[in-house]
């Protein structure tokens, strides 16, 4: 089982460079017409029908031509983590029960908070991903603060309309969807407007309302702003507020002195998303949450139960299940410390570094070409664009300029509205993107171009 499931990985990754990174869907459907029977099936048959009813169609996340929404990673050293977490089946999620695999993430997160520029004091736990590590921040928050039930409806939370929709998941999950919700404007860069969310703090202070949260970005998913965190943390220290920053897509280039650049006062947050499976380019399953103060996480997500009275705890020492939402979990250290003990953190600065500037070429080059309307300079590797036909609909245009570009295949962009115009994006975080793929793009977005005018 473990030669022909090799060889079939390694078949895929070496026809990887000639695959396509998008195909319409064909056939995938067939997989529903295969019942689950009392007699087994041969792995060679069933690696077939991965192949062409899995593998196949949709987008190709492991292809460098995914530049589309925020690209995920899947660096093969990490796929042999999760191999050998897998056979292994440790479970990290008690000290108790595997100390080595507890203190690996507690490693992992011990080396994110110093990269923030956290406190010691500071904590967190490995997550499915930025959507539940938000969630467990804003419980967190919740917790710390002393939001009550009752005064939910009282208490108001600002953010920008930019910010991930997830976040609004997570109001909603932890009980605060009725609280205040203040959208903040954002500047001609989509950053947050700081004069703003302060008018809206001291208006709403005045009018007998509780302001408890901001909610910054570290890298919006449609343009990659970053929000001006420096000056929302002194906002948020004056007034006695939690700020939290979902750095799941931007956390990460604080490794890179670009990124570092941009991403000032991160470390000031009281709690701070990050993805590995994007910026560290780990296979999907990959978030982290980390709270600067480890003992507000362990209080919003204490436990406990008469069946593990076995568990030995050590005072002021806490198990990632102590800091988790989840108590049955995979071993997800590996799957990071693997790759990160193998290359080196400098060849993961290099690869970050590499694709800041490969935006900021595309950005460049494009700005050379008559008829393209390019919106910021990318702060880190986003790139938001349209082109202005004559004497045709602009967004009609773009439509179907996008749809031309999915059909040629060959890599893949995403479009989104942006103060309600239709706009193209370029999303580089593949650590198998390079300049050869973004000139293809170049070329491709051209040739179409001159081919409907």
């Amino acid at each position: 089982m473990l030669e022909l499931s090799a060889a079939y990985a390694e078949r895929f990754l070496q026809a990887l460079p000639d695959m396509n990174t998008y195909v319409p869907d064909e056939g995938s459907s067939k997989l529903l017409d295969l019942p689950f029977t009392d007699a087994g099936e041969e792995l060679g048959k069933l690696l077939e029908i991965l192949k062409t009813a899995v593998d196949h169609e949709g987008i190709n996340p492991a292809s460098g031509g995914h530049l589309g929404y925020i690209p995920g990673g899947g660096i093969y050293p990490s796929a042999l983590g999760d191999y050998l977490a897998d056979v292994t089946n440790r479970y990290s999620g008690v000290a108790f029960a595997s100390p080595g695999g507890a203190n690996m993430e507690r490693q992992l997160v011990r080396w994110m908070s110093d990269l923030v520029g956290y406190p010691k004091t500071a904590g967190g736990d490995l997550t499915s991903g930025g959507s539940i590590a938000n969630l467990t921040a804003i419980i967190t928050a919740r917790e710390t603060m002393g939001i009550r039930a009752r005064e939910v409806e009282n208490s108001c939370v600002y953010m920008t309309e930019d910010i991930h929709h997830c976040i609004d998941k997570s109001l909603r999950a932890a009980g605060l969807g009725d609280c205040r919700i203040r959208r903040v404007p954002m500047d001609s860069s989509f950053r947050m407007d700081v004069s703003a969310v302060k008018q809206k703090i001291i208006s709403d202070k005045a009018r007998g309302f509780r302001p408890w949260l901001i909610i910054a970005s570290a890298g919006t998913t449609d343009t990659g702003a970053v929000d001006p965190l420096e000056e929302i943390a002194n906002v948020a220290e004056t007034h006695d507020m939690w700020l939290h920053v979902d750095a799941a897509y931007g956390g990460f280039f604080m490794l890179c002195t670009e990124g570092r650049e941009v991403l000032a006062g991160l470390g000031r947050a009281h709690s701070i998303v990050m993805d590995p499976h994007k910026g560290m380019f780990l296979p999907y399953g990959s978030g982290a949450v980390l709270v600067r103060e480890v003992s507000w996480l362990a209080r919003s997500q204490s436990w406990q139960a008469d069946y593990m009275q076995d568990i030995k705890v050590t005072e002021g020492e806490y198990s990632p299940a102590d800091l988790s939402l989840e108590l049955s979990r995979p071993f997800r250290g590996l799957r990071m410390w693997l790759p990160l003990k193998l290359f080196g953190v400098a060849a993961f600065r290099a690869a970050l570094s590499e694709k800041i500037w490969l935006a900021r070429y595309f950005y460049q080059e494009l700005d050379k070409l008559p008829g393209w309307e390019l919106g910021p300079y990318p702060e880190l590797s986003v790139v938001t664009f349209r082109f202005l036909p004559d004497d045709v609909d602009a967004d009609a245009f773009n439509l179907r300029l996008i749809e031309a570009v999915q059909k040629d295949g060959k890599i893949f962009l995403t479009s989104t509205k942006i103060n309600g115009k239709f706009v193209l994006r370029l999303a580089v975080l593949h650590f198998r993107t390079h300049i050869e793929t973004v000139d293809y793009v170049l070329e491709l977005l051209n040739r179409k171009v001159q081919e409907f005018n």
